[in-house]
């Protein structure tokens, strides 16, 4: 079985675009998401479209931005830039895509018992995993060997070792990882739509669990025109302009 694995999306229609083009290529069965469908960007609805379109079977968790944008969550823990683009998200969403990230349920999901997915960390939806630390006490709260997660937007895998955790950035543009059996692992596909790792390209990642390998790619898009588009429906400026630099 292989898997599709799409995270922090953030209502980037071109970006979302950009990978599912280059998917195409990359045979698989089913479609996991990892949250954060919609925020900073301009399409929120377009995107969740464009998702519940796909024709594989999916498998989905919700993001911090969805649940403050589907109105669950006040969001008093975002920063002003952050709250002013959910609260636009929020106002322009169709009823029914605002019921679809209202329904979407918390990670951590289990997927045909092969492995965990949430948004921010298997313990807490809102939580990074940046460090060995962090990593450490979510190692503890999964009865799985593999957890995909998001949220910190950078491409990465934590592999727990006998003598340690081992922690390392996926920088390439296409990277095939290999599983060893007897190790437990924590990965990052990194983001579609808002990169964080100074690489503008889109990110994501495919999971095949026969071979025991997950494949890195990143997929250039046209940044440009996303940008325009946060910039002309009134969304602050800093939330194009990152997109240019990746960060």
């Amino acid at each position: 079985m292989r898997y599709l694995i799409l995270s922090d999306i953030h209502a980037n229609l071109e970006a979302l675009g950009a990978v599912l083009a280059r998917a195409r290529g990359r045979s698989y069965q089913r479609v996991v998401v990892l949250g954060d469908f919609v925020g900073y960007g301009a399409d929120p609805n377009a995107v969740i479209d464009r998702v519940r379109k796909l024709r594989r079977p999916k498998v989905l968790v919700r993001g911090n931005h969805d649940r403050v944008a589907a109105g669950l969550d006040p969001g008093r823990m975002f920063n002003p830039v952050a709250l002013f683009a959910a609260r636009w998200t929020s106002e322009t969403l169709s009823d029914a895509n605002r019921t679809f990230l209202s329904d979407l349920p918390v990670g951590p999901v289990e997927v045909d018992g092969k492995f965990v997915i949430c948004h921010g960390s298997p313990l807490d939806e809102d939580a990074y995993i940046f460090s060995d630390s962090d990593a450490a006490w979510n190692f503890r709260s999964i009865a799985l060997d593999l957890c995909f997660f998001g949220h910190s937007h950078i491409p990465s895998v934590f592999t727990l070792e006998p003598d340690g955790i081992r922690v390392d950035v996926v920088r390439g543009p296409r990277e095939v990882w290999k599983l060893e059996r007897g190790r437990r692992y924590l990965i990052n596909p990194g983001s579609i739509g808002q990169p964080r790792d100074r690489n503008t390209a889109a990110a994501f990642a495919v999971y095949d669990a026969g071979r025991g390998e997950v494949l890195f790619e990143r997929v250039p898009y046209d940044v440009p025109a996303a940008r325009e588009k946060i910039l002309r429906a009134g969304l602050p400026d800093a939330l194009g302009d990152r997109l240019l630099v990746g960060a």
